[in-house]
């Protein structure tokens, strides 16, 4: 558990055009809560959304404005056409953080090959942390562990707090 004084409070956003439609049932979303959760986390928001770089950015944004210091997005990280979370997020950026992506590849492909796919990242939109996760729900939580160490600092200087740096 965290202590107060680190608690993150965060927004979770599936990107999905079938689970958004309801023709498919959202698991990756409910598997980032219950890891948050789990890590004393709050979750301020969460949100379906389809694979469409408009609906993902205002979901990135209204999060933002409602204090999540970071935000999860599970979905559309891979090489599909509707693949478009990274596109939406560097397109809202401020800077993109190139390790958190380099650091979920090279410890996820040791999980699966197929790893070496994926387009995860993170960015400071506004005032926030973005993650971009991979839709599997594993993969999702898998990545999210791997770089969990670096999160408490990046909200801190994504909010312009104080840091030890």
């Amino acid at each position: 558990m965290q202590s107060a004084a680190t608690i993150q409070q965060v927004g979770i956003i599936t990107v999905s055009d079938r689970a958004s439609a309801g023709e498919y049932q959202d698991l990756g979303g409910p598997a980032l809560r219950a890891e948050c959760l789990e890590r004393g986390w709050e979750v301020l928001a969460e949100a379906i959304v389809p694979d469409d770089i408009d609906r993902i950015q205002q979901a990135i944004r209204s999060f933002s404005a409602q204090g999540c210091g970071l935000i999860l997005t599970t979905g559309g990280t891979g090489i599909a056409l509707r693949d478009v979370t990274p596109e939406a997020i560097r397109g809202i950026m401020r800077v993109e953080i190139p390790g958190f992506g380099e650091l979920m590849r090279m410890r996820s492909v040791e999980l699966t090959p197929n790893a070496i796919l994926t387009r995860g990242l993170a960015a400071i939109v506004d005032q926030s942390l973005v993650i971009a996760l991979p839709g599997k729900p594993q993969g999702a939580v898998d990545c999210l562990r791997f770089v969990v160490g670096a999160i408490d600092h990046t909200v801190k200087i994504a909010r312009r707090q104080p840091t030890s740096c």
